[in-house]
């Protein structure tokens, strides 16, 4: 017998728990802007009360004011992380404001006396009524000794608590709060944003692996075809038939290629066309050089060749030609696609629908262009029809070019 691990608690969605939001701020950052804010609201809490001293010819002088702010005020620097911190990893939420409230509260007092303990050691931190003068609680400058006493303490702690909890620990805690519900918001819109990305690339790879099977068995089609009449061209045909599929399986994790492999992938397919057609298929290559290197989707051409061919030169009895022309015009790359057959017998609004090969090409395009290309099918004024495309001209880095270049000795 074998002991077989437990199941795993299933948990379905409704009962799943989001995890509370987290403020992620480097740690030496968040002491540094806490010495640095609160140092700022030192200054200006001695400019604000020397200034008023000034206005009513008080006798108190700036140094005896900076001490007393900067020892009320600054003390609360190092405490500030700590604060900070607490309130980010345990959030007020709807579902736990009680208990968390609570859990605040505690700590505010605790905050509070950590402020006391640090003020107390500072020259300004206890006002002594004996000699009427502001000294540190811990130590005695008259005695030169220790002074411990819980009455100080506790008037200390009594005439600050008020002041730490609403002044001081309340607007951290906020701050921690809105910069970890901050945090929590980006991290969703990044893992949003990741997610209609893989969306994306899964829809392109789906409709790519929907046009590698079509001319596949087109192609395996035509070879049966010729094997009743022609073996020796059938043959022709599955030597080049391996070479096209060999190139198509190292692109088949590309979405994108440049024109120059596009078109060396185009001509290994119309090798098979012209061995099936003879003499009766012409084919005219006119592409641009400053466009040979630019990006387009992977398997672009070959579906729309494929349908001139089929549906344009085999529809003839003499020869005909199919003719790819591709320009750089502006901040596009144009690319046509033209046969000599008998044109377009549909109505011209559906054409584009029409066919499997057409319609995931337009497809593609709307997917990875959106509304910045053109996918349009019309019948010549001379005869026979044309396939215009439209897509935005990017050249591909000089590493890519490379690689290709090198995969194709391979």
């Amino acid at each position: 017998m074998v002991l077989r691990p437990r199941r795993a608690k299933v948990i379905n969605s409704s009962e799943a728990v989001e995890p509370p939001p987290s403020a992620k701020i480097h740690p030496g950052l968040l002491w540094t802007l806490s010495f640095a804010v609160w140092t700022f609201i030192s200054l200006a809490a001695t400019a604000t009360i020397y200034a008023m001293y000034h206005m009513t010819n008080g006798r108190m002088g700036l140094g005896r004011i900076a001490g007393m702010e900067f020892s009320e005020i600054l003390t609360y620097a190092p405490l500030t992380p700590f604060v900070f911190a607490l309130a980010a990893r345990y959030p007020v939420q709807r579902e736990n404001w009680l208990s968390r409230s609570l859990a605040h509260f505690g700590a505010a007092i605790v905050f509070s006396f950590g402020h006391v303990t640090l003020k107390a050691f500072t020259p300004y931190g206890y006002w002594d009524p004996v000699y009427r003068e502001w000294t540190s609680a811990i130590w005695d400058p008259h005695t030169h000794a220790l002074r411990i006493s819980w009455m100080i303490a506790k008037s200390m702690f009594l005439a600050d608590v008020v002041d730490d909890f609403s002044a001081a620990y309340i607007p951290i805690a906020l701050i921690a709060h809105v910069v970890a519900y901050y945090s929590r918001f980006r991290e969703r819109e990044l893992r949003a944003t990741q997610l209609e990305g893989q969306l994306a690339k899964a829809h392109l790879q789906t409709l790519k692996s929907q046009l590698q099977p079509h001319f596949l068995f087109n192609t395996l089609n035509s070879i049966s075809a010729l094997m009743l009449t022609d073996v020796a061209a059938a043959d022709r045909m599955m030597i080049s038939l391996g070479d096209l599929l060999r190139m198509s399986l190292k692109e088949n994790e590309n979405q994108i290629t440049t024109l120059a492999r596009e078109t060396e992938f185009l001509s290994l397919y119309l090798e098979i066309e012209r061995i099936r057609f003879e003499d009766k298929l012409h084919v005219l290559m006119d592409i641009a050089p400053n466009c040979l290197d630019a990006q387009v989707p992977h398997l672009l051409l070959q579906p729309l060749v494929e349908n001139a061919v089929r549906h344009g030169i085999s529809r003839r009895s003499d020869p005909g030609e199919v003719s790819v022309v591709a320009k750089h015009q502006g901040r596009h790359l144009e690319i046509w696609i033209r046969d000599t057959g008998p044109g377009l017998s549909l109505p011209l609004p559906a054409v584009p629908s029409h066919g499997l090969g057409l319609k995931i090409t337009r497809d593609r395009l709307f997917a990875l262009y959106g509304s910045d290309q053109a996918f349009e099918i019309h019948n010549r004024p001379e005869g026979g029809a044309e396939v215009h495309l439209r897509i935005p001209f990017s050249v591909a880095p000089v590493s890519a070019r490379f690689e290709a270049a090198a995969e194709s000795y391979i």
